[in-house]
């Protein structure tokens, strides 16, 4: 198994991993982008075995210029991981609330750092509690893993590649914000609204269901398609700091686009710099 062929597990097929001499890893990232914070979820109720790993102070560093999530320090990342039982090589299942988005950033982290068999429980906390599995309220402390972290293994945009692959051609750059935000109408969160020239807007609802799953890979490949990623042309995804787009990035992998790259900084690193340019209204607007 790689993290590339196999990006998702259901919840049978964990229960049966479970069970075996070595089971999986398992990394519950339960995060809200606004609300209690998701350890309270975690301490509540978890699967057995499962050790809670922050999405904002582990995953991801600190908040400025760089964006709300930007990349994480990659010394920490890996104390992070090794704190949590990571071992170098061995099967890590990733977890959140049921919308797939801190679970989806968490996949998408290891995966970056070098780690390749990670997988994403499909569903989330609520499809393990749905299929009548036991959770539990013990905090384990697992023995310290030997993970290395090695940056890299998927690629990263930062502004200027960013603005390179909105204007070309031969690529597009997907925003995966919701259209209101897209078209300047409305910025709930980031100082300035509207969108990166150039970028087309495929919001996340396209991709994934109001449930949090997965839509079916060929509906994947026919929405991506329809929204400009077609063969022979580089694809690259935004959204506000870097949470949503990273679920962009895992769909376009079930889609078979593994080279999709993720503009970590999104929207909050774009307006941070006062002279970059905006667009707005409904269409790319190069």
């Amino acid at each position: 198994m790689s993290g590339t062929q196999e990006p998702l597990v259901e919840v049978e097929r964990l229960v049966t991993e479970l069970d075996q001499a070595d089971p999986p890893t398992l990394l519950d990232v339960r995060w809200r982008l606004i609300g209690p914070p998701g350890r309270d979820d975690y301490l509540a109720g978890h699967l057995p075995g499962a050790v809670f790993v922050d999405l904002d102070t582990a995953l991801c560093g600190a908040p400025g210029a760089g964006g709300r999530h930007p990349l994480p320090d990659p010394a920490a990342l890996q104390a992070a991981l090794r704190a949590a039982g990571v071992r170098a090589g061995h099967p890590v299942v990733v977890y959140d609330g049921g919308d797939g988005l801190a679970a989806s950033r968490a996949w998408w982290t290891l995966r970056w750092a070098g780690h390749r068999p990670v997988r994403l429980l499909h569903g989330g906390y609520p499809a393990w509690v749905a299929a009548g599995r036991p959770v539990s309220t013990d905090a384990p402390a697992p023995p310290p893993g030997d993970v290395v972290v090695r940056p890299g293994d998927l690629p990263v945009l930062d502004a200027g590649q960013a603005a390179a692959l909105a204007a070309a051609d031969d690529a597009v750059l997907l925003d995966v914000r919701a259209a209101p935000r897209y078209r300047g109408e409305v910025e709930p969160i980031d100082p300035v609204a509207g969108h990166v020239p150039g970028a087309a807007n495929l919001p996340a609802g396209e991709y994934v269901g109001p449930d949090g799953r997965f839509l079916a890979a060929d509906v994947l490949s026919e929405r991506f398609a329809a929204a400009g990623v077609t063969e022979g042309r580089a694809v690259g995804a935004y959204c506000g700091s870097g949470v949503t787009a990273a679920q962009a990035v895992l769909a376009l992998h079930l889609a078979g686009r593994t080279d999709a790259a993720l503009y970590v900084g999104s929207w909050s690193n774009w307006v941070a710099d006062p002279a970059r340019p905006v667009a707005s209204g409904s269409t790319p607007g190069r």
